[in-house]
């Protein structure tokens, strides 16, 4: 079992400081008023060649789209890290709070990594306040997904979130 994971976006310096340490360099942030988007590629990595994130402070998530290389394609859309985001000037830290919700555009949502969720709360690795506030944050999003026939969009919408994604939709964000 790990501690929480944790990720840092420098926007000044165009660089994501991934969970191991590692700094990448970023195509693209763009700061709106609800959030953060990056845009980078994966370098070296055997199944996924860009990613996609925005980190939603307020709602403690941070949705992601995963460009995949052929023959390694997830059934999913969109994936959802609970998490704690808090800005240190033009710097964003993200601590990942290790429930996980997979999205099927209108057909489905499910939170996952419970089992390491559990564990880290046993070994006390996320406090007991940490962890209520994370469960309270996957349920939001599993029934505010839910309320919206599991549309993130639709969703997002009616909280004044609008996504925008460079590689999904070959738009600029």
């Amino acid at each position: 079992m790990h501690p929480p994971k944790i990720a840092t976006f420098d926007v000044p310096a165009d660089l994501n400081i991934d969970t191991k340490g590692v700094p990448r360099p970023v195509d693209e942030y763009l700061v709106k008023p609800f959030g953060l988007y990056m845009s980078r590629a994966m370098v070296d990595h055997p199944t996924v060649h860009w990613v996609e994130s925005w980190l939603l402070p307020d709602l403690g998530l941070c949705v992601t789209d995963w460009c995949w290389n052929p023959g390694y394609i997830r059934n999913q859309d969109f994936y959802l890290d609970v998490c704690e985001i808090a800005r240190d000037g033009e710097r964003w830290l993200l601590t990942d709070h290790y429930l996980d919700i997979v999205v099927q555009h209108r057909r489905s949502a499910l939170v996952v990594d419970i089992d390491e969720f559990v564990a880290a709360v046993g070994l006390g690795l996320l406090e007991p306040s940490a962890a209520e506030v994370a469960l309270g944050r996957a349920f939001r999003a599993v029934d505010g997904l839910a309320a919206h026939g599991h549309d993130l969009d639709a969703w997002l919408g009616e909280l004044g979130i609008v996504l925008t994604w460079k590689q999904r939709h070959g738009e600029q964000a």
